[in-house]
């Protein structure tokens, strides 16, 4: 009696024991899925996270399509102080803020090379006529061109007065600037006269 007893007692510990240790398993197992499964959540988030943002292309003279990506959003406060330059009138600062080789391409057929030719040219106009900027929108591209040189653009859209002759004209305009390290590398200007009647979108 004693001995089937004790036998029963040690059955009953192994059983209990191998319960204990199987559960324990499957708990430790389903613990390890589901950190393998965070972490690989995680993993999918953080790569997605790293991808740049591809907002359009640009289309190369041989037709080859560039990726734009979102740029850094400093350029566009590059671009917002260089407008404020030149609603100030301020040659000095936009002598500072121009690149030493800036190129500019006007709305009707100029191309101005250099800064000196720059400072100059805006001497000039902003005499004749005084020219105020209302800035629209801004926004900061980047793209990786054939060499494999990174870019970063700012495309803005603003209102400009000028006054020709004694009269207020109003013209909206669309610029993309080249910016490089705080710099304004150049930019082309498209501009129409807007009319008195018309409303935006």
């Amino acid at each position: 009696m004693m001995l089937s007893l004790i036998f029963f007692f040690i059955l009953t510990y192994c059983l209990l024991k191998y319960i204990y240790m199987k559960t324990f398993n499957v708990i430790y197992f389903l613990t390890f899925l589901f950190l393998l499964s965070c972490q690989s959540n995680t993993d999918k988030v953080s790569d997605k996270a790293l991808e740049p943002t591809k907002i359009g292309i640009e289309v190369t003279d041989d037709g080859t399509e560039i990726d734009l990506i979102a740029g850094d959003l400093s350029t566009n406060d590059v671009w917002k102080n260089y407008i404020k330059a030149h609603n100030d009138g301020d040659l000095d600062k936009i002598r500072e803020m121009d690149s030493e080789n800036i190129k500019v391409w006007g709305p009707r057929g100029e191309y101005i090379d250099g800064v000196d030719a720059h400072i100059e040219f805006l001497s000039q106009w902003f005499s004749d006529a005084s020219p105020k900027w209302e800035i629209n929108y801004l926004i900061a591209n980047e793209l990786t061109d054939q060499d494999g040189v990174r870019k970063q653009w700012v495309t803005s859209g603003s209102d400009v007065t000028l006054t020709v002759e004694g009269n207020e004209v109003k013209a909206a305009q669309v610029i993309d600037a080249l910016i490089s390290n705080g710099k304004v590398e150049g930019f082309y200007v498209y501009e129409r006269v807007k009319q008195d009647n018309e409303n935006g979108l």
